[in-house]
């Protein structure tokens, strides 16, 4: 979504502008040619990615020939470090100017990593206020230029008035995840909570990148509805969400919508991420408050009877209000808007 913006806006300042590379439909949409989907290569967790790695490989060495091939300009990498800082030294060998937008959370785990940033990288675009703190401080180019998602969600605010429903019936939106494997480990327990409010709606935000009979699968009689590819749409009219940690936290609370934030991983991924994340929270509501503002629910504590006692907890109005008050301090510190024009200026100008 995120790079699909991003290359609207360089089109914008660059109407004769051309791009290749790994994405999916709204990158194809601004006019990339793909040369791989996402939906192929969407792995997570130390497990996950041991399994495929083989793919990995085939696709590493296929990105590698093309640009060969076709000899860019610039490279812009997003987020994916375990594939995109592996292809950076490849890059800076054929003299191809290198830009980072969207920093991959070093300042979580592998801290070493940085070191690669710094010796491959000609510029860093992050998204994250105090990203741009940690990576001046280890002596790396870099720009905050605001958060994209306050772009995204104006902009479908604006063009829809039909999104606020205040006299609906009671909300609860389910957002498990985007990847197969978390979906199964996240859904069932939040569909079980379906049954036990039985006065409330419970609407499912389907991932565009899985299918209505996948998650019908996993839903079976339960008295939810599923809608596809209409996330915003579902955080619009809700009272209250079910989020798998992830960026859709971020997108919830920018929707002003209270949460309990949930995660549970393989347990073999999770104790060997327990070791090498050096963080005090998983939601980007927190870290980037820097406070405990939202209820996070990880592996043992994402059960029935801890995810009930927080539903009954947001649905107090003074918890609510107060919610909101942090939700009006994290909107201030990512920015005014408008991060996919400045990351495009930006690059235009250092090209």
């Amino acid at each position: 979504m995120h790079a699909g913006n991003l290359i609207g806006a360089l089109s914008k300042l660059q109407p004769n502008l051309q791009t290749r590379g790994v994405g999916g439909e709204r990158m194809r949409a601004q006019g990339m040619k793909l040369v791989a989907h996402v939906k192929d290569i969407n792995f997570m967790g130390f497990w996950e990615v041991l399994r495929n790695i083989r793919t990995i490989r085939r696709l590493f060495r296929t990105v590698e020939a093309d640009i060969v091939q076709w000899q860019p300009d610039a490279v812009v990498l997003v987020d994916y470090p375990g594939f995109n800082l592996r292809l950076a030294p490849f890059l800076k060998q054929l003299g191809i100017r290198i830009f980072y937008y969207i920093s991959p959370q070093v300042w979580a785990w592998k801290k070493g990593r940085v070191k690669k940033i710094q010796a491959f990288v000609d510029r860093m675009f992050v998204i994250l206020p105090f990203e741009k703190v940690f990576y001046a401080n280890e002596g790396v180019e870099v720009d905050f230029v605001g958060h994209p998602l306050l772009d995204e969600i104006s902009r479908l605010q604006m063009g829809n008035a039909t999104l606020s429903n205040p006299g609906s019936p009671k909300t609860i939106a389910l957002l498990p995840g985007s990847r197969k494997q978390e979906i199964k480990r996240m859904l069932p327990l939040m569909l079980e909570l379906s049954n036990q409010y039985t006065e409330h709606q419970f609407i499912i935000a389907g991932a565009p990148s899985q299918s209505a009979e996948f998650y019908q699968q996993i839903i079976g009689i339960h008295p939810v509805e599923l809608r596809m590819n209409q996330t915003y749409q579902v955080l619009a009219q809700a009272d209250l969400a079910i989020v798998t940690s992830g960026t859709a936290t971020l997108e919830t609370a920018l929707f002003g919508v209270p949460q309990v934030v949930c995660y549970k991983g393989a347990w073999l991924s999770y104790l060997i991420g327990k070791q090498l994340v050096q963080v005090k929270y998983i939601s980007l509501v927190n870290l980037i408050l820097d406070r405990p503002a939202v209820t996070e629910l990880i592996q043992h504590d994402y059960h029935i009877d801890r995810l009930r006692e927080e539903v009954e907890r947001l649905m107090q109005p003074s918890i609510r209000e107060s919610l909101q008050q942090d939700y009006t301090e994290l909107h201030r510190r990512l920015g005014d808007g408008g991060a996919s024009a400045e990351t495009a200026r930006l690059i235009l100008q250092r090209m």
